[in-house]
C-alpha cells in the first residue's frame, strides 16, 4: 500500500467500501485549532502539529495495517483565546455535530474504529464528550479521543521545570517543536509575560486535579502562558521523535488487537 493511499479522500468509493470492511479497519482524524499562539507562533500551530505527527506516524507503520487518515480539521473550539486577534472558534455544539456527522458516515461505511488525534488542549474534554455521544449513537464504531501531548513516554522529562508544569501555551515545548518543523513560521521570541506569574491558591491550578475555566486574557497580555526562552530546534526534534514514536507504538498495538472490548461483536 503506497503511503498516499492511506488518505481516505484519495480512495474511490468501491475501494473505500472494501477497506472499511477489513477486520479492525481504523480511521485517524487529526484535529487542531486556529487560535493565537503569542506574538511569535502561527495561529495554526496546533493544527500543524497534529497534521505532521499523523503523517509521520503513518509513514512508520506497517503499510498492511488497516489504517487510513482523514483530512486535517483545522478550526476547533478555542473560546479561551477570544480577545486576541486571529482566533477562530467553532461553538461547542458545532464541533460536536461535526464529529457526530463524520462518525456516523464512517460507521455506516463499515469502519470499526475512529481515533481522534487532537492537537489542541482546550478541546480535550469536548472531544471526549463527542466520542461518548458518537459511541452511544453508533455502537458499531469504537471511538478513541486522544491528545497528542498526553500518552507518549519521555515528553515530560525533556521539558525542564517550571515549563513542564506551567508552560501551557506557546511556551518552551511548542516553540521548540515549531522551530524543528517550520522554523520559517517562528518570529522573535517574546520576553516572559509577567501576568503569567499569577499563582493559584494551594491545591488549585490552571489545569490539573482542581482546575479553573481560565481565559488567556486573565493570565497573559501576550497570549503566551509559559516562557519560550531557550527554545531551540534540537529540543523540538527530540519532542517530535517522542511524539511520533509514542503514537506509532500505540497505534501499532491497537491495530494488532481486538481493543476496545467486543470490537468484533458490535
Amino acid at each position: 500500500m503506497a503511503p498516499s493511499s492511506r488518505r481516505l479522500e484519495q480512495l474511490s468509493w468501491p475501494e473505500l467500501q472494501r477497506q472499511a470492511h477489513r477486520p479492525g479497519s481504523t480511521v485517524l482524524w487529526p484535529l487542531g485549532a486556529v487560535e493565537q499562539h503569542g506574538p511569535h507562533l502561527p495561529l495554526g500551530s496546533d493544527a500543524l502539529f497534529a497534521d505532521r505527527v499523523s503523517d509521520a506516524v503513518l509513514a512508520r507503520l506497517d503499510p498492511e495495517l488497516p489504517l487510513w487518515r482523514l483530512p486535517l480539521q483545522s478550526i476547533g473550539f478555542s473560546p479561551e483565546h477570544q480577545g486576541f486577534c486571529g482566533t477562530l472558534t467553532l461553538p461547542a455544539e458545532v464541533l460536536l455535530a461535526l464529529v457526530m456527522a463524520v462518525g456516523r458516515n464512517l460507521a455506516e461505511a463499515g469502519f470499526a474504529r475512529l481515533v481522534l488525534l487532537n492537537g489542541h488542549g482546550g478541546q480535550i474534554a469536548l472531544l471526549e464528550v463527542a466520542a461518548r455521544q458518537l459511541r452511544a449513537a453508533h455502537p458499531s464504531l469504537a471511538v478513541l479521543p486522544c491528545f497528542i501531548w498526553r500518552g507518549p513516554e519521555g515528553i515530560g522529562e525533556r521539558i525542564p521545570e517550571p515549563e513542564r508544569s506551567h508552560g501551557l501555551h506557546a511556551g518552551l515545548a511548542e516553540t521548540s517543536l515549531m522551530l524543528h518543523l517550520a522554523p520559517e513560521l517562528v518570529g522573535p521570541l517574546p520576553p516572559a509575560d509577567g501576568a503569567a506569574a499569577t499563582t493559584a491558591p494551594e491545591g488549585w491550578s490552571l489545569e490539573g486535579a482542581a482546575p479553573a475555566a481560565w481565559l488567556t486574557a486573565d493570565i497573559s497580555t501576550s497570549g503566551v502562558v509559559g516562557d519560550p526562552a531557550g527554545a531551540d530546534a534540537t529540543l523540538g526534534a527530540s519532542l517530535f521523535e517522542a511524539l511520533v514514536e509514542g503514537w506509532r507504538r500505540r497505534l501499532d498495538a491497537l491495530l494488532r488487537s481486538d481493543w476496545p472490548p467486543n470490537l468484533h461483536a458490535r
